[in-house]
Formats: structure tokens, sequence, C-alpha cells
């Protein structure tokens, strides 16, 4: 597949070259749009243009909703305006919510402006739902028909409907107030007898999701139903919208990449890294950087203060990096699993003590084998006592970070803050400090050491 993208972007380069605009129509005719939107997301500004002209009217608004946000906004001020306002007028309502939800305020009027007052009255009613809403995921173009419809009459408006909307292998039937009554599979529909009323065909059991619901909501019972399309409803159980498993799609992947940016102690990106610029790269990762710096600084005041136990047996030195890092490789580990658990509703608040007890078992259990292994070079290296020392501190040090690991997650959580923010270097930094405090503790009671004073 990569390979089949790069001959394509080589092919579209060259044409471009020899400007020969007749193959370049004809090889973008035979392309699929989500082929041809990842080839203009590879070409420099002036040459996205070039392509995007040569492609044919009906295509154009396709493409557009294959590219990325920042790709959108960057076309949108080069193309004619009369481009500009078909596209905009003919994107899939959901799409144009995305597009407008990013932009500065005066942009999204400019864009606005553009439209027919349909169109501008059915955007400000998605924007007006609140931010990572089913409402503003969702399209409030669908087609339904009324209980009472025959079947034929029914069928015949689909496909007079058809659109309007996205259709789906269900068809939606509501009552005189388009208040969602049920959900017909299409096979079904198709199958019955032309006269017959359209509730003959029975009735499926509803999965709805609130308008105002988060869109990991949505995800969530997307993937849990196996649903190719959710519908979307108010409190009075009015159908408004409908949810497709396209664009659930997309959530996940932003939801997954925004989790990895968080484990990452990065903030969040709303565009490609290849597209960011260095000055976006450094806002986003600078902060998190001068909080894991200050509280690192507590792990040179914690050496620090034991400066006369290491000056007493330099050797504890050796196995101060494996030790504090050993834990904090292990609370990484167990906050990486958790916040996954959680963002996927496998694991949830209530949950905590069992899995704490599990969490323990676990920890307990590899802290003891890797006690047991760095017991050998101590043995080698200092001795005994040392091998007693690094075992006990290894033990210890692993349980405790994973402990850290697994109920930082938990906290935030409850605190109504994001599982995610528990990122790796956040763990490792606090299981850190408490592996330097544990092991030199350690070794001041076993070893009969000064703890004294390096402050």
């Amino acid at each position: 597949m990569e390979l089949e993208f790069e001959q394509y972007l080589l092919a579209i380069r060259e044409l471009l070259e020899q400007e020969d605009q007749s193959d370049l129509r004809r090889t973008l005719d035979v392309m699929r749009i989500q082929d041809i939107a990842h080839v203009l997301m590879a070409l420099e500004d002036d040459a996205v243009e070039r392509v995007f002209n040569a492609l044919a009217r009906g295509r154009k608004v396709d493409v557009f909703s294959y590219l990325d946000p920042h790709h959108q906004h960057a076309l949108l001020d080069r193309v004619a305006q009369a481009d500009a306002r078909h596209i905009l007028s003919e994107m899939l309502p959901d799409d144009l919510t995305a597009l407008l939800e990013d932009l500065p305020r005066d942009e999204v009027r400019r864009l606005l402006r553009l439209l027919p007052f349909r169109a501008i009255r059915r955007a400000l009613t998605l924007l007006d739902y609140p931010d990572n809403s089913v409402g503003r995921l969702m399209t409030p173009e669908f087609v339904a028909v009324a209980a009472d419809w025959s079947i034929q009459d029914s069928l015949d408006f689909i496909r007079v409907q058809k659109a309007r909307g996205e259709m789906a292998n269900v068809i939606f039937v509501t009552d005189e107030d388009r208040r969602l009554l049920t959900s017909i599979p299409l096979g079904r529909f198709v199958m019955g007898r032309a006269d017959e009323p359209v509730s003959s065909l029975g009735t499926e059991p509803m999965i709805t999701i609130p308008v105002t619901a988060d869109r990991a909501e949505a995800v969530r019972l997307i993937q849990h139903y196996d649903l190719e399309v959710l519908p979307v409803t108010d409190d009075e159980g009015v159908l408004l919208g409908i949810v497709t498993v396209d664009d659930v799609m997309d959530v996940v992947e932003e939801e997954t990449t925004e989790d990895f940016h968080k484990l990452g102690s990065v903030g969040a990106l709303n565009l490609s890294l290849r597209d960011a610029g260095p000055a976006l790269l450094y806002r986003k990762r600078i902060g998190w950087l001068l909080v894991l710096v200050f509280l690192n600084m507590f792990g040179g005041i914690a050496i620090a203060s034991f400066e006369d136990t290491i000056a007493a047996v330099v050797v504890l030195v050796f196995f101060l990096p494996l030790i504090i890092a050993s834990g904090g490789n292990a609370g990484a580990q167990a906050s990486t699993l958790m916040v996954r658990a959680m963002a996927t509703g496998d694991v949830k608040s209530s949950d905590w003590f069992r899995l704490w007890g599990k969490e323990l078992l676990v920890a307990t259990s590899l802290g003891l084998t890797m006690g047991i292994a760095v017991s050998a070079v101590g043995l080698w290296r200092g001795g005994p006592e040392i091998a007693l020392l690094v075992a006990i501190a290894m033990a210890i040090v692993v349980v405790v970070g994973s402990m850290v690991g697994m109920i930082l997650p938990f906290i935030l959580s409850l605190a109504r803050l994001d599982p995610a923010t528990a990122s790796a270097p956040l763990v490792t930094s606090v299981a850190d400090v408490a592996g330097i405090l544990i092991y030199f503790s350690l070794a001041v009671a076993i070893l009969n050491l000064p703890a004294g004073g390096g402050l």
C-alpha cells in the first residue's frame, strides 16, 4: 500500500514538472479519492493548488473531506472563491463542523458568509453543542420513514431522498413528532411485502446516544454493539442525527494520538508532526519538561541528604541508577496498562481496591525476581551485605513504583482530570524520588552508616 502511494506521488510530481495537464487529469481520474488526499498532503503548497484545480468538480469535495484540518484551511485560502463556496456548501455537516471548530472566530465568519442560509443555520446549530460532544460529531442529514407508511412508499421516499444523507444498512422509523421508534435492517425492509405498513416489520432493540454525550461514549457504543450507525436523540427521544462508523474511526485515531502525546508529556497536537513548526513543538513540550525538572530536583535534594552515606560506602553509587530506573520502569508499565484500560472502559474507579490487590501481588513477584537477579551483582561488587541491601531495595522500589503507576491514574480520575496525564515521565519522576529515599534509607539501616547531612 505504501509502495502504491509512493508511485502515485512520484507520477504526480513528474506530471507537474512536465506541465502535462491532460495526463494529470487522467491520472487523477483513476485514483481513489483517499489516495489523492494523501498525495496532496505530501506535496508542496503551490503544487497542491495545481493538483486540486485539475480534479473534476464533482470530486473536489470528496477529496477535500479526507484532508487534515491544517491542509483544509491552507487550501481554502488558495483556491478561487467559487471553489471555496462549492466545497463548503457540499460538505457533510459533521465534516464542516470539524473544519470550523478549530478556526478563529473571524475566519469562521468569513467562511460562513460563503454558505447559503440553511447551511449557516445548520453549522451554527452543531457548533453550539459542547466541545467533544456527539452533537459536534453527528450529521443531521439522514433519512427516516413513518411507521404507518407502506413499505413501497417508504422505498420510493428513500430513493428520492438518498442524496440528502449518509445511507446505512438500517432504516430509521419515527412518529409524527420525529421521535425515534425503532430501526429496521435494510435487508428485512427490502424483503417485506410492498403493500404492508412499515410497522409490520417488527422492532429492533434500540441503542441511542444523547446529543450532549461525550463522543468517546459514541465510540464505546459502536464498538461494544458492533453498530454501523448510531442514532442521536435529544431528551425527548427526537431523532436529531446519526453517527457512522467512519466518524468514530476518526475519533479513535484522534483520542489514541492524544493519549500517546500525554503519555509522553506532550500537549495534544492538532496537526501532523510533519506540518508542526518548531515553535509549536516547543510550546507543547516545554511546560511538562519544566515541571519534571523541578520534580527531579527533589531527587537531587534526596541524594544530597545522604552524602555521608555515599562517602562511607562509595559502591552504593554503582547500584543507584539501576535501582531507581527499575522502579520508574515498573511504574511506567503499570501506568500505561491502567490508563489504557480506563480509556477503553475496561476499568472503572470502582475497581480500584480489587486491582490494587492484584497489582500488589504482581509487583511483589516482579520485585522479588529482580531483587534475586541483582543480588548476584551485589555479591560480586560489595559482598553479602551489599547483596542483601540491593535485593531488598530492588524489591521494595519496584513495588512502590508499580503502586504509584497504578494509583495515580485513579486519583486523577476521581479529581475529574484526564488519567492520561499520569504519563510515563511523571510516574518515573515520582518513582525516582521515592527510590532514592528508599535505597539510601535501607543502606543506613542495614549497613549502620551515617545518614547525615549534605544539606
